[in-house]
C-alpha cells in the first residue's frame, strides 16, 4: 500500500511537472513572438518607402550633337536616380523656319528634316522604346562616328535597332510634318522660341538644357541633376550660362 502510494504521489509530481514545464514554454514561445513582432515593426518602420519612378520628358533633334551629349546624362542619371527618360522629337528646321540665318546653317537644316522625320515615324509605328533604342543609334552615328546623316545611315540606324531600312522612306516626303510640328510644339512653347534642343519636361517643370560637355557619369550625373531641377524648379529662374571652352566631348 506505501508502494502504491509512492507511486501515486511520484506520478502527481511529474503531471505537476509537466504542466509547469507546458506553461514556461508556452510564456517563452508568448515572449518569443512579442519580441519578433516588434522587431518587425522596427524593420518595416526603418525600411525606406520605394520611390516613384519620376517621368522626364526629353525632346530631341537627332542633328543637335549637344541634345546627344544631355540625353547621355540622362542615361546616366537613370542608374543613380528614380527617373525614367522618355524621348520625343522637336525639329531645329521647324524651330528655324523664316529665320534669316547663316547659308551654311540653312543648309544643315535643310537636310535635318529627313533624320526628326523618320525618328517620329519609329515612335508612331513602333512605340517609345524604340525611339529610345533608334535615337542611340542614329546618334552614335552621327555625332561619335561623325558619318553624317544620309540615306544610307539612317538606315543603318534602322539595322540596327531591328527595324525595316524602308522607314528612311519618311525622310523624304513631309506626309506627316503635322504631327511632327504638333510634337515640336508639345515640347518647345512651355520654355518659349529662344531656346533650341535639348528641352526637358519634370512635371510642370520645363527648361531648357543643360549644356556640357563631357556628360557627368554615375552619382556626380545624379548630383548635377538634383541641382538643375531644384533651380529650374523656381519659378522666378530664367537663365545661367557662361561662355562655351569645349566642343562636345564625346566618350
Amino acid at each position: 500500500m506505501a508502494k502504491k502510494s509512492k507511486q501515486t504521489d511520484a506520478k502527481a509530481e511529474l503531471e505537476a511537472l509537466g504542466k509547469q514545464t507546458r506553461k514556461a514554454v508556452e510564456a517563452l514561445v508568448a515572449e518569443v513572438r512579442e519580441v519578433a513582432e516588434e522587431l518587425r515593426s522596427r524593420t518595416t518602420a526603418a525600411a525606406p518607402v520605394t520611390s516613384k519612378v519620376e517621368t522626364v520628358d526629353f525632346w530631341f533633334d537627332p542633328i543637335c550633337p549637344w541634345a546627344w551629349m544631355t540625353s547621355r546624362w540622362m542615361l546616366e542619371v537613370e542608374k543613380v536616380r528614380p527617373v525614367r527618360t522618355v524621348f520625343h522629337v522637336m525639329s531645329l528646321s521647324v524651330l528655324n523656319e523664316g529665320r534669316d540665318l547663316p547659308e551654311g546653317y540653312r543648309t544643315l537644316l535643310d537636310k535635318g528634316w529627313a533624320p526628326v522625320r523618320v525618328a517620329l515615324a519609329v515612335e508612331e509605328q513602333y512605340g517609345q522604346e524604340q525611339l529610345r533604342a533608334f535615337y542611340t543609334a542614329i546618334g552614335t552615328r552621327i555625332h561619335p562616328g561623325q558619318e553624317g546623316f544620309t540615306r544610307d545611315v539612317l538606315e543603318a540606324a534602322l539595322r540596327d535597332v531591328g527595324l525595316p531600312p524602308e522607314l528612311a522612306d519618311a525622310g523624304e516626303v513631309g506626309d506627316n510634318d503635322e504631327a511632327l510640328r504638333a510634337s515640336h510644339h508639345q515640347g518647345m512653347d512651355p520654355v518659349g522660341q529662344d531656346v533650341g534642343t535639348p528641352v526637358i519636361h519634370v512635371g510642370d517643370v520645363a527648361f531648357f538644357g543643360p549644356v556640357m560637355s563631357p556628360a557627368p557619369k554615375g552619382e556626380e550625373a545624379g548630383r548635377v541633376y538634383d541641382g538643375v531641377l531644384a533651380l529650374a524648379s523656381y519659378k522666378g529662374f530664367f537663365e545661367l550660362k557662361r561662355t562655351r571652352t569645349v566642343d562636345p566631348i564625346f566618350d
